[in-house]
Formats: C-alpha cells, sequence, structure tokens
C-alpha cells in the first residue's frame, strides 16, 4: 500500500513538470500568434470596439457596454455589470486579432443573455472560489509543515478541499471558453462585412484556438496540483 502511494505521489509530481512545460509552451505559442495576427489589417478597417458593437447589436443586446481597461491580455467580459472589457490592444486595433479576441468577449455576452447553463454554473461558483482560492494559499503551505512535523492532516484536508473547488471551477471554464469561441467564429463567418477572406476567418479560428489551450492546460495544471497534495495527505495519514 505505501509503495502504492509513493509511485502515485511521483506521478503526480512527474505530471505537475510535464505540464508546467506543456503550459510554458502553449502560453509562448499564443502570445506569438496574437503578435503575429494582431499584426495583420482586418480587410474591412474596422476596430474591436466596432466589432464588438456590431456583434452585440446583431444579436439584439443592448445593454452591455463595451469599454476600454488597462492592460494587455486583459479582455473578459463582466456578468456582473455587463461590460464588454476590451485592452487597448484590442479596444483601438484594426487587426485579425483584435476583431477575434473582442467578437470571443461578446459571445460570454450572448451566453449571458441565452442564460447559458455553464456560464450561469460558473457565475455561480465565482464567490465560493474566491474564498477557495484564498485557503489555498495559506492551508496548502501551513497543512504539509503540520503534517510532516506533527502529523496533523486536518489543515491539509481543508487546503486539498479547497483545492478541489478550485479545480472544478477551471474545468466548468473550459465549456464556457470554447462556447464562446464558437458563437464568435460562427458569428465572423457569417458576416463578410467585417471579416472579408477565409484566410482572416483561418487566423481568426488559429488565434481563438490558442487562446482555448491556455485555460485547458491551466486546468490540468490545477488537478496535477490536486493530486499532488492529495496524494501527500493520504499517503502521510497512512
Amino acid at each position: 500500500m505505501i509503495s502504492i502511494l509513493m509511485i502515485s505521489y511521483s506521478s503526480a509530481w512527474i505530471l505537475m513538470i510535464a505540464i508546467a512545460i506543456i503550459s510554458f509552451f502553449v502560453q509562448m505559442r499564443f502570445r506569438s500568434k496574437f503578435k503575429e495576427y494582431s499584426e495583420m489589417p482586418l480587410l474591412s478597417g474596422m476596430s474591436g470596439k466596432d466589432v464588438a458593437e456590431k456583434m452585440l447589436r446583431d444579436n439584439g443586446i443592448y445593454d452591455v457596454r463595451i469599454i476600454s481597461v488597462d492592460g494587455q491580455l486583459t479582455d473578459h467580459y463582466n456578468p456582473a455589470d455587463k461590460t464588454v472589457n476590451l485592452s487597448p490592444d484590442v479596444y483601438n486595433s484594426r487587426s485579425v486579432a483584435a476583431a477575434a479576441v473582442a467578437a470571443h468577449e461578446c459571445g460570454h455576452a450572448v451566453q449571458h443573455a441565452k442564460a447559458y447553463s455553464w456560464l450561469t454554473l460558473r457565475s455561480t461558483l465565482v464567490p465560493v472560489v474566491n474564498v477557495a482560492s484564498t485557503l489555498t494559499q495559506w492551508t496548502l503551505m501551513i497543512g504539509v509543515m503540520l503534517l510532516f512535523f506533527t502529523h496533523n492532516p486536518y489543515v491539509l484536508a481543508i487546503g486539498v478541499a479547497a483545492l478541489a473547488l478550485v479545480t472544478l471551477f477551471s474545468f466548468v471554464t473550459l465549456p464556457v471558453e470554447f462556447d464562446a469561441s464558437n458563437r464568435a467564429l460562427a458569428w465572423l463567418n457569417n458576416n463578410y462585412s467585417v471579416m472579408q477572406t477565409q484566410d482572416e476567418h483561418a487566423q481568426a479560428k488559429d488565434a481563438l484556438w490558442w487562446a482555448a489551450m491556455t485555460y485547458v492546460v491551466a486546468a490540468l495544471g490545477s488537478l496535477a496540483t490536486l493530486l499532488y497534495y492529495a496524494s501527500m495527505l493520504l499517503g502521510r495519514r497512512d
């Protein structure tokens, strides 16, 4: 039994390292793609803000504001105040990347308007996950120390439970992100006035695919971390 747990513990550690390497590659690839497509002007000449406004109008959404927020790759939709928040590189840019990102964030606004079940679940989990995220920062570190020096597993158990909620949240996020991209790409494909060539659409699809992959590796990374601490907890308790 102990040897099996040790193998599980070692495997979790190896998995964490492997996913960290993959995550680094995916992040670099995504940033490279975003930079590449940010330098490709949209033939329609529309800015990210223009694209967002049109997609919202085409979907009958008039109660969502589009605002510019500081930072790079800080684009997001906030269902609490119904705002599509676009970074300056997207809000003002007239590139393929800007159009893709703006449409993706508006895809979340469409989900909200249509009460998409996965987005509703994700929004419901946010307050709980915020507390869980704060707990993991302290309980995991302190819990590991207490487990090794006093053999008290309870603090670490709380940390593992909190991390499980964070991991669940990261996996719930996946269908939300993929669906938003699918909505964005379907809309872009049907709007010749926005994207006028198949090349532009293919580039937008490529950019959004790599963006989605960052969420996938983040979810897998969270799962690997959960397995690592869970195997530590179970191994020491036995």
